[in-house]
């Protein structure tokens, strides 16, 4: 982002109906600069604030979050057994169904529900105690029995106590991140606007470390939610396909965490104008992290991309990929005895394109791809220093880096055209957040 945001922020040249060029008053070229969107999982002071809740719309968003939450982080506890993961399941359900459809805007995220699982007192020894949370459920009973949130907590309450206790351990251990104070603060509101990405420009930008993959999980909800909210505003709003084509480059794809269903949103995001881009060291890491899904992922991809390495499961591939050529064998024989004889023998053989050993020595300044219905072929690599944007990339000059700090200043000069979130303040609440 550093390397190109003046790039993306100075955006590309506007295009009339008849794809030329459209010029201002002064004759010169006008720009749509990109709106740039970053969430940073390695600096929060250099990151946008994402809160998964602010896409809730029904139950059935409430269930996708909760998936992507268990599939992407590990609790401790009994984890092990399946009953604990669907009890665990159960239980944010009911309390994030409680939040979004009894909270206020301003508490629906995940603080509110480290709270609430926080306030979840259980005695082993008395049955009949109600805790802050069983109250809150009482409550919302008078008020409508078949609440969607109170019929999953009815469930969860059927554990016992001792039960009860250890799925509030696991909960507790899974949700661990959000007691640091900077990650409740970064998903206390949203700014990412994921839903509107497919609508206009946008460069949106997920950084994740590369040795930590603690708040990896983070990412991996913002892409589920960003490939789920696209597919549901193309269908509902542009009649099936997006007016602005949202690309995905997904660098280190093995390290952000599981997509759930990533082998099936491959095969049908296309249609909406969406593609997914996914990077790899290795093939092994998308086995290690999809399974026996892998093969169904990468026969999503109508094109293949080999920059070289030596991993053995990637050199297979590549070599059944590239498949065999047909050469001429000619051999010579000549036998010498007390009659001296000469033979030739003529044969046609199929031969690796490209064997194994071939392909882990490749040159480092070629690669390979495969189109679909394309034979694969061999290439230089491009040098990025002769394209023409070149020059406003930060590796050509210094003065092109991107300033992320001031980019996120909230002392930027208003835009015009540009539309901007409305908060509402007491004042009350405007004095106690200036003298705490």
């Amino acid at each position: 982002m550093i390397e190109v945001g003046k790039l993306l922020s100075r955006g590309t040249p506007k295009l009339d109906k008849a794809g030329k060029p459209v010029r201002g008053k002064n004759g010169k070229i006008v720009y749509e600069p990109y709106k740039i969107k970053v969430f940073n999982t390695i600096n929060f002071s250099k990151s946008m604030h994402y809160n998964p809740f602010a896409y809730i719309h029904n139950e059935k968003d409430i269930l996708k979050l909760v998936t992507v939450l268990i599939a992407n982080t590990k609790g401790e506890g009994k984890s092990g057994d399946d009953f604990w993961v669907k009890a665990e399941t159960l239980l944010y359900t009911a309390l994030i169904g409680y939040i979004y459809y009894e909270a206020p805007s301003n508490e629906q995220n995940f603080s509110t529900l480290v709270e609430m699982i926080n306030a979840m007192e259980v005695r082993e020894d008395d049955e009949t105690f109600k805790n802050a949370v069983d109250l809150l459920f009482d409550a919302l009973e008078q008020k409508d029995p078949d609440h969607f949130a109170l019929r999953q907590y009815k469930k969860y309450k059927l554990a016992a106590g001792k039960t009860a206790k250890s799925i509030l351990i696991s909960c507790g251990a899974r949700l661990a991140p959000f007691d640091i104070k900077e990650v409740r603060e970064i998903t206390m509101y949203d700014e990412l606007e994921l839903d509107l990405v497919g609508d206009r420009k946008t460069a949106l930008f997920f950084i994740i470390s590369d040795t930590d993959a603690i708040f990896n999980f983070l990412v991996s909800m913002a892409y589920t939610q960003l490939f789920n909210l696209l597919c549901e505003r193309a269908d509902d709003k542009f009649g099936g396909r997006l007016p602005v084509h949202v690309r995905c480059l997904i660098d280190e794809a093995a390290n952000i965490g599981q997509i759930p269903n990533l082998e099936k949103l491959m095969a049908t995001i296309r249609s909406r104008e969406i593609s997914a881009c996914l990077v790899l060291q290795a093939q092994s890491q998308l086995k290690a992290l999809y399974k026996d899904n892998m093969d169904t992922i990468i026969g999503n991809c109508d094109s293949s991309l080999f920059l070289g390495g030596k991993e053995e499961t990637t050199l297979k591939s590549w070599n059944s990929l590239l498949g065999k050529e047909t050469i001429d064998m000619y051999n010579t024989s000549v036998t010498k005895g007390t009659q001296e004889s000469h033979g030739q023998n003529f044969q046609k053989l199929g031969k690796d394109l490209m064997s194994v050993d071939e392909l882990a020595v490749m040159d480092g300044c070629k690669c390979l791809l495969q189109i679909r219905g394309v034979r694969p072929f061999l290439s230089r690599k491009y040098d990025i220093t002769k394209h023409p944007n070149y020059k406003y990339l930060s590796d050509f000059d210094e003065k092109n880096v991107f300033d992320i700090e001031k980019y996120l200043s909230t002392r930027l000069p208003v835009r015009p055209g540009e539309l901007y979130p409305n908060y509402e303040i007491t004042p009350e609440e405007l004095v106690a957040q200036t003298t705490a």
